[in-house]
């Protein structure tokens, strides 16, 4: 396990993007897919149910769309974060997000 120092830091790392990017979640899908993953993966902490590799709490990094598996990014399903759902207006403006080429969707409105 890493040390307390390297789990906070790497920590907030994840939840500053995560609250970036908007709090998105994965699916029921991919979050089933992911924590069987780390169930079968060898760094496991089975008695915790922590990664041994950043120390996170599997059932809950797995659920951020923003995380990735710090082992092998293959892992994990890689999600682009607002790739689903329909396109929306912001400001009167289509596509105004924080990169260039990144639509912003919404999943509950009208094309």
């Amino acid at each position: 396990m890493p040390s307390i120092y390297k789990m906070v830091k790497g920590f907030v790392k994840e939840a500053v993007e995560y609250a970036k990017q908007g709090a998105p979640h994965v699916t029921a899908k991919q979050y089933e897919d992911r924590l069987k993953a780390c169930y079968s993966c060898e760094h496991l902490k089975k008695d915790v149910e922590r990664c041994g590799l950043c120390g996170c709490l599997i059932e809950h990094k797995a659920k951020w769309a923003t995380s990735n598996c710090p082992d092998d990014p293959k892992r994990w399903e890689k999600i682009k974060v607002g790739s689903g759902g329909k396109k929306i207006k912001l400001n009167g403006r289509k596509n105004n997000s924080t990169e260039a080429g990144d639509e912003v969707r919404s999943p509950d409105t009208e094309d």
